[in-house]
């Protein structure tokens, strides 16, 4: 203990940056277990997609999208995300929606604020189609 002690006091900076990099992390972990919107495997996602008809809606530039989305997904084009313009969905507030980006991290913000805006069940994919695609599941292009 005493070492850790003077390696702190020895290392500031790096001391900083390991207390930092805990708090953020733990900050991460709280967040997600208090927010409002769900993470649905993608387990769960498919049975969402099979059994309510749910909407997937993936926040990837369109290139991205192009080279492989889940089946019927929908895309929404990057001024639509900046502006917070979900007017194509407004018939679907009722249905459950999941956004779904790369790894995951961006969705969630455009899933608060689908939220916000009145949408009633609004699910993000953990980890995103990268999760999608490592579990070798269907892939359109």
């Amino acid at each position: 203990m005493d070492q850790l002690i003077e390696f702190a006091s020895n290392n500031f900076i790096l001391a900083g940056i390991w207390v930092a990099l805990i708090a953020m992390l733990i900050f991460s972990y709280i967040s997600a277990w208090t927010s409002p919107v769900k993470e649905l495997s993608t387990h769960e996602a498919t049975l969402l997609i099979n059994k309510e008809d749910a909407i997937v809606l993936d926040t990837r530039p369109a290139k991205e999208f192009k080279a492989g989305h889940i089946l019927g997904a929908r895309q929404i084009k990057p001024e639509e995300l900046r502006e917070k313009n979900f007017k194509k969905l407004e018939n679907s507030k009722d249905k459950p929606i999941i956004v779904v980006c790369a790894m995951g991290n961006q969705a969630r913000g455009t899933a608060s604020a689908m939220q916000k805006d009145g949408f009633a069940n609004v699910n993000v994919l953990k980890g995103g189609m990268n999760a999608w695609q490592s579990a070798s599941l269907p892939v359109s292009k």
